[in-house]
Order: C-alpha cells, then structure tokens, then sequence
C-alpha cells in the first residue's frame, strides 16, 4: 500500500496493490480505476483480496455495477460479487442429477427439474442457478399467469397531473434478458411451480424464443429489442403431485431438459437423515438411532407400503422434509426449549407441524385414511415417540372429506 498520490497508468494488478489503500478510499477512485483496468488480475485483486465491493468508503454499489459490468471482470470474480449473501450449503441432489442440469445448461437447454414433493427440487434449481450464472432472479407461477407474466406488457400510469402514460412492464424472462445484457454474462431466470400456470398458454412465446434466437420478444422502454440469448438460463420446477411429465405439452418436453429428482436411494437418503440427525445438539435428549428408524419406517411406509400390508405405497414423498423435523427438535428440546423432557412429545409435534400437512394437501380421501393408518402403526411401533397429534390430523381431515361428500370412508 502507498501513501502517494496515485499516478496511474497501466490500471494493473501492480498499481491496485500499490494503491489500495486510495481505492478503498473512495467509491469514485475505484469505480474510476475498476472501469479503466483492462487486467483481469487487478480486478480479481480488487474483489478478492481488498473485497472493494464491500470494504470502499462511499457508494458500494456503485462499485459493484462497475464490476459487474466490466467486461474484464472474470466470470467467477463476478459470481463472487454478486452472491457474497448467498448461503446454500452444499449439494444434496444425487450427482448424476447434477451433471445431467450442468451438461443441459452448459448445451444452452432451459431445464425442468420435476419430481414428488421433499426432493429438494427449488433448492436445488437455486443451487444450479448460482454454478452456472452471475446471480439469479425467482419467479413462482400462478393460475391467473398469461403470457405477459413470461414476456411483458404495457401497463398504464396516471402521473401527479392526472395524465395517463403508458410504460413496458418486463415479463420474467425479459427481465432475465436485461440482467444478462447488463452484466454480460449469464443470469438465471427460476420459473418455480410451472404447473401453476396454463403452461401451454403462458409458455407460447417462449416455445417460439427458444427456437428462433432472433425473435423479439418484448421491447425495453428505450424501444430496444429483447432476444433470447444463451446468457439466459432458464430453470423451472414442477411437483409431481400437479401432474406427471406424460401430461405436459410435447410442446416443452420437446424443448427443455427434463431432469428427474427422485426420492433417492435407500444409502442417499440413509446419509441425508444420519447427517440432520447428527446436528441435534448434545443437550437434546433423544434416541438418535430410534429417530432415524422413524424416518426410515415413515418413509418407505409412504412411498412403498408396508410390509406388513401387502399394500403399495401411499403417495411419492421426498426425504427433504425431514430436515425440518430435525431444526424443530433442535431449538424446540435444547437447554430452555419448550419442549425440553418432553423430546417424545415434541416429535410428533414435529410430524404434525412439518410432514402431516404436506402429505394430507394432495390426498384424496383413500389416501388420508391409509395416513392415518399409517401414523397409528408407527405410534405402537415407536413406544418412545408420541405420533398421535399426525395421527389426529389425519383423521380429522379424513372426517371433514367424508362430511363434504356425504358419505363414509368405508362405504
């Protein structure tokens, strides 16, 4: 670091070492020198080692859109700007999951990542997002979604005169499309729960974008063209319990990737519960193996029937809701938690607070019925966990479907 006044010339990684401590100084010497330097080592130094973006006295993010912008600026240098709040953790999808998104990404292919319910699957969608782009933007589909909500739309405006003015509404992926051409460089567009929306009608004039990179599909207010670019990542989710992929459109399964989330397999999903159990405190007092049998038997009982009953499984449900059950306990049965000795009572609150009302949301009646059967067996099996309050729940719907239908379950 120097203290003389800077003589810059070359806006290189010597002169931002030498001169660090005036680029910290003010937010205007280092959006100057960030946007003169042509040396992708300096502005990789910048970001990495004086972390300029957030340390520089003054405007930070006037900083930031100058790093961001620059077209010098090295992609991962980038993504490190832009995520520095970003805190996922890692991966939990099986990796031929990953690969598969990566590869389908990489190849310039919107993907649809699609599966039961607790896979993970707009967790992961972010996780994608974040490997593969600068940042990202996320959107959940509706009913009342048309193609505006894709696209955009004119919307009209009174201003403090009483004039009606009209101004360009950018739909999700427009605006995707000016992120990635503001930054130059790729940004993620996560269009979560797809079949919310009339997908065939909603999707149209995406069909077309995809197919032909220089069709327009929206104009900025400047008048500028939008286009879809392989900068633009498209990502979206669709939950299993909404219809099927043999349902959809052809028109997006002959368009997009569609990768498959499962219910992973029986050692995936063995480590999953083994390492969220692993993160209850030592002050909680529980069974740890008895509650990762518990996890086993209410999982595969859902997903693959009992063995007992000669019955298929119930419905498809992922492993990923459990993790709640396991946060639950872990403030709920810690030192001054609520629930403190009362660990077998706090379980089945778990239960009835977090899985029960997820699989009871999709349920026609002859599935609440085999939940509820479901819940009792596991409330003998488990002597050391109380699961009557899921159990309940279950019932309680159950009664309320048949009041609405008029008739009995057994009928």
């Amino acid at each position: 670091m120097s203290s003389e006044k800077p003589r810059w010339e070359n806006y290189d990684r010597e002169e931002a070492e030498k001169y660090s401590g005036f680029i910290l100084g003010s937010a205007s010497t280092a959006t100057n020198f960030i946007n003169k330097s042509s040396d992708p080592k300096a502005l990789r130094y910048v970001v990495e080692e004086l972390t300029v973006d957030r340390n520089v006295s003054g405007d930070n993010n006037e900083v930031r859109k100058a790093l961001l912008t620059s077209t010098d600026t090295p992609f991962e240098v980038k993504q490190t700007v832009a995520q520095r709040n970003y805190n996922l953790g890692e991966t939990l999808v099986p990796d031929t999951v990953k690969k598969n998104a990566l590869t389908a990404i990489e190849v310039g292919k919107p993907i649809v990542l699609y599966g039961p319910t607790g896979t993970g699957k707009t967790y992961f969608a972010k996780q994608l997002a974040l490997e593969a782009c600068i940042d990202y933007s996320i959107h959940t589909a509706t009913p009342t979604w048309t193609p505006a909500d894709i696209t955009g739309s004119i919307q009209p405006e009174t201003d403090k005169d009483g004039d009606i003015k009209y101004r360009r509404q950018a739909g999700c992926v427009s605006q995707g499309i000016e992120k990635a051409n503001e930054y130059q460089d790729n940004w993620g567009v996560i269009i979560d729960e797809i079949t919310r929306a009339d997908i065939s009608q909603v999707f149209g004039p995406l069909y077309t974008a995809i197919e032909d990179e220089d069709q327009v599909i929206f104009r900025n207010d400047d008048g500028d063209p939008l286009t879809l670019t392989d900068d633009v990542k498209i990502i979206c989710t669709m939950n299993m319990s909404d219809r099927t992929v043999n349902e959809l459109d052809n028109a997006i399964t002959r368009r997009f990737a569609m990768i498959e989330l499962s219910r992973y397999g029986d050692e995936e999903r063995a480590s999953l519960f083994d390492r969220w159990i692993g993160e209850l405190g030592s002050d909680v007092d529980i069974d740890r193996d008895k509650l990762q049998e518990l996890f086993e038997s209410h999982h595969q009982g859902i997903n693959e029937g009992t063995t007992t009953s000669g019955e298929d499984g119930i419905m498809e449900f992922g492993p990923m809701h459990y993790e709640d059950v396991t946060q639950f306990l872990k403030h709920a049965c810690g030192n001054g938690g609520p629930y403190t000795g009362e660990e077998d009572v706090a379980v089945g609150q778990a239960f009835a607070t977090y899985i029960a009302p997820r699989l009871l949301n999709t349920a026609a009646l002859p599935q609440i019925n085999r939940l509820a059967s479901h819940y009792e067996t596991l409330d003998n099996q488990f002597e050391a966990f109380d699961l009557s309050p899921a159990m309940n729940l279950a019932n309680q719907q159950a009664e309320a479907e048949e009041r609405e239908m008029g008739v009995s379950a057994y009928e």
